[in-house]
């Protein structure tokens, strides 16, 4: 195949089991390192339409590059528990959840979620490789733990009509499936386990299957989705809605303490908005003691969303004698954030949301300043010269649609 042997030959990157479906759909040809893989940003010339499909369809995401690892045995609980922040003993069978893990300092290595699929057997999904740090915190443990990355393929289809799309194509209905459980089914008799999650703010779903049955049930969601909208969706669109839902990004938002040159690259939970995932009343895990500290102290840092004011913005252009120049795509550029012309935080990632039609970030801030409503001011470049327009400190997340959490009654 002519992408086969042009990418892994000049690149070396991976083809997800998907890419002979999304090769031929991206006509842009536009694509993204994304863990290894080749991840389209967008399959149309712009990203528009798929923006939207995740709002008011459905859209239809390639997320294998996941890294994903199964940890399986009598002591798999006790050394998740040891892992993460979250409390995996009241994590029920067919139960996610999101958590962050953190290094012996409390600063953050890494966020994902983790799928109870069995009593003794576990998924843990996350955004970079893990398998060294698990396998070297497992000394002792009656576990096995195996890199599922290459051995389960995935999909996220997210909006509004995701849940009427896999009812069509699954015997069973979805409609009790609650926010972050999953499920096991069939389409035209393949297996696939289905989990109510996603990165888009959306009523959303991922899909889980065996590789080898990846192009079947591409077909199978195309097919079933089209009455519905069904978009194929790239990475551009997903950026845009992901920061809508305050939701952070590895090598964005946050540095893995892993990669951080200083100390004050690193993060802790509660330094990424993430304090409600920590549960200190658990057994003793990695972190634990620093986190307990920083409760009773104070973080320095928050993680906050920032909306900049448009009546400043437009007029810094006007002055210039241009039109406001509000960002295509999402941006991932630390901007500085001001209050009395001392630089207290930075922006990290930001947009022009389309649906809200509102400017907004998520930003890093100095506690002080990070109470909702205050006002900052967020920098920009205008035409070479670096100007300040105000920007208030705003609760997250920015959209946040109560058919993400319910069920038909």
């Amino acid at each position: 195949m002519f992408y086969e042997n042009k990418f892994t030959a000049n690149t070396q990157l991976k083809l997800s089991p998907f890419f002979e479906r999304t090769s031929k759909l991206n006509e842009s040809q536009e694509w993204r390192r994304w863990a290894g893989y080749l991840a389209a940003t967008s399959y149309e010339l712009t990203h528009e339409n798929e923006y939207f499909a995740i709002r008011t369809k459905a859209a239809l995401l390639d997320i294998s590059p996941l890294k994903k690892y199964i940890i399986e045995g009598p002591d798999s609980q006790i050394l998740l528990d040891r892992l993460v922040t979250r409390n995996i003993a009241i994590c029920k069978v067919g139960q996610v959840m999101y958590t962050p893990w953190c290094d012996e300092h409390g600063k953050v290595i890494d966020d994902g979620t983790v799928q109870r699929l069995s009593e003794n057997k576990f998924r843990i999904t996350s955004a970079e490789p893990n398998l060294e740090w698990i396998e070297s915190n497992s000394t002792g443990m009656d576990v096995i733990i195996k890199d599922d990355s290459f051995s389960t393929a995935a999909l996220a289809l997210q909006g509004p009509n995701s849940r009427a799309i896999l009812n069509s194509a699954s015997p069973k209905s979805l409609d009790n499936l609650k926010f972050f459980w999953m499920m096991d089914t069939t389409f035209e008799n393949i297996p696939v386990t289905i989990s109510r999650t996603g990165y888009t703010g959306d009523l959303g779903y991922e899909i889980w299957m065996d590789p080898n049955d990846a192009l079947s049930v591409w077909d199978i969601l195309i097919d079933k989705g089209k009455t519905f909208g069904i978009t194929p969706t790239g990475l551009h669109a997903l950026d845009i809605a992901r920061i809508e839902a305050g939701l952070i990004l590895l090598d964005v938002d946050y540095i893995s303490t892993r990669h951080a040159l200083i100390e004050s690259r690193k993060s802790s939970p509660y330094e990424l908005g993430l304090g409600w995932a920590v549960k200190l009343k658990k057994r003793n895990f990695i972190g634990k003691a620093p986190l307990l500290e920083e409760l009773d102290n104070g973080s320095g840092w928050s993680f906050v969303g920032i909306e900049i004011e448009w009546p400043g913005f437009e007029k810094h252009y006007r002055d210039a004698g241009l039109a406001p120049g509000l960002p295509s795509t999402a941006w991932r550029t630390s901007t500085p954030l001001y209050y009395n012309n001392e630089q207290v935080g930075y922006a990290t990632s930001g947009t022009w949301s389309p649906l809200l039609k509102r400017y907004i970030a998520l930003a890093h801030v100095k506690s002080k300043y990070a109470k909702e409503g205050s006002e900052l001011m967020f920098e920009l470049k205008v035409e070479h010269f670096r100007k300040v327009t105000k920007a208030t400190v705003v609760k997250t997340p920015f959209f946040d649609p109560e058919r993400k959490r319910s069920c038909p009654k």
